[in-house]
């Protein structure tokens, strides 16, 4: 499954893609002190609405669905309907997954690419979010990363079982970024096989998919903590 070696090459020539986005910003706030992660203060905006102008500044976007809680439903809508990218915001599900499926269901009948990103990941940027795309739309699938600095151990029971050479492992970022039937078609029968997947890639991988690993950057942090907004806050001043 996948894109063929044939198609790969003819798309490089060819226009991008209809891209979509699905900005999932329907998680809890267990590790912010009850604090919406998406809705704490960034400079003197909402995450959220740091998160959903990158999407609206990069050309490669074309229309942005955002997944949010309930009890935040108005408000999100309230806060991003200055965004004329924006067609939709939904409610999310039980889980990641749901909430990514909503997402995807309330795009229009023009995606043929859908981008995944994390709305606590405000700092991402245009080059980011348009060379995943780009990748994605030679290669079906793709998503940017960074390389890992420290020395990472697997632990089984309290003890080393191994460790994985440095040189191969990447952290991973959003957006990901899909042919939108192969991201619909794995995360279906992930839910159909009761799979725990972490991230869209590992959806898309349980179907033999290879996902084109891209340039990340540093950063384009997930805020998940309160020390994460604080670094989120250094690195937005020093970006003006």
């Amino acid at each position: 499954m996948g894109i063929s070696r044939y198609t790969r090459a003819i798309r490089r020539f060819l226009p991008l893609d209809y891209c979509g986005a699905v900005i999932v910003a329907a998680g809890n706030a267990t590790r912010m002190g009850g604090i919406d992660k998406t809705m704490a203060l960034l400079g003197n905006e909402p995450v959220i609405v740091h998160t959903v102008r990158a999407f609206q500044d990069c050309e490669a976007i074309k229309e942005i669905v955002i997944v949010t809680r309930s009890d935040l439903l108005m408000e999100v809508s309230s806060l991003c309907h200055k965004f004329p990218k924006v067609t939709a915001v939904v409610v999310g599900g039980e889980n990641r997954v749901e909430s990514v499926q909503n997402g995807l269901n309330a795009l229009s009948s023009k995606v043929r690419l859908a981008a995944i990103h994390d709305g606590a990941r405000p700092l991402v940027s245009y080059e980011v979010i348009d060379r995943t795309v780009r990748a994605a739309h030679t290669y079906g699938a793709a998503a940017p990363g960074i390389p890992v600095k420290d020395t990472i151990k697997i632990v089984e029971g309290g003890l080393v079982s191994s460790t994985p050479e440095r040189k191969t492992l990447q952290a991973v970022q959003t957006p990901q970024v899909f042919d939108f039937d192969i991201l619909r078609g794995a995360l279906k029968k992930a839910v159909k096989d009761g799979a725990q997947v972490t991230d869209d890639c590992s959806a898309v991988e349980r179907m033999k998919v290879r996902v084109r690993m891209v340039e990340g950057d540093e950063r384009n942090i997930k805020i998940t903590t309160p020390m994460d907004l604080r670094i989120a806050e250094l690195l937005l001043e020093e970006k003006k």
